[in-house]
């Protein structure tokens, strides 16, 4: 059965095509067709496209994913469905960091809970929302696969381990810090 939101989608694409559909860029084909020599056929190529444009666009859009679908030559519905079970897949505008909490049972056990607290005070964002400035976004995700390590999180494509209250200061900071020095001022 088809989720509702799927349908939802599958129904706006046909009743109202985008007047600015959105389009590939070279970079991005190109990226996408060198992944064609490590798959069987373009329907697999799926969830790397999507990686691919998303690191060019920060987020997929509709339009994006009916673009991307396009190019596959693979129904939206099928390649919504990988964009939606995929977390990392981010289907909305989100921050430039993008920070993984683990909500995990060792993660809770080592006092993720207290941290979550200590970085939503901290942003002034609960779970699931961008701060003002557009730089972090906070996300709970049910495991980070580090349980040894315990509490972790991962911003961006850097995993952070054993978690303090001081090293989420220093995380956040170093962060800040070199967004404020990529501004054009």
């Amino acid at each position: 059965m088809i989720e509702p939101e799927v349908v939802e989608l599958m129904e706006r694409s046909n009743k109202h095509p985008s007047t600015a559909e959105a389009q590939l860029t070279e970079a991005e084909i190109e990226e996408i067709e060198r992944e064609f020599s490590r798959y069987e056929d373009k329907a697999s190529v799926g969830l790397e496209a999507l990686r691919i444009v998303q690191k060019h666009r920060g987020w997929i859009s509709d339009e994006t994913l009916r673009a991307v679908s396009n190019f596959l030559q693979i129904p939206v519905a099928q390649l919504e469905s990988v964009a939606t079970y995929f977390q990392l897949i981010f289907r909305q505008p989100v921050g430039k960091e993008v920070i993984l909490l683990c909500k995990s049972a060792s993660c809770w056990i080592m006092g993720c809970s207290r941290l979550q607290q200590k970085l939503q005070n901290k942003l002034q964002i609960a779970p699931g929302q961008t701060t003002a400035d557009g730089i972090f976004t906070l996300l709970e995700t049910p495991c980070l696969g580090d349980c040894d390590k315990a509490p972790v999180m991962m911003v961006g494509e850097e995993m952070h381990r054993n978690l303090t209250d001081e090293s989420i200061d220093k995380i956040i900071e170093n962060k800040k810090a070199h967004h404020a020095d990529q501004s054009p001022d």
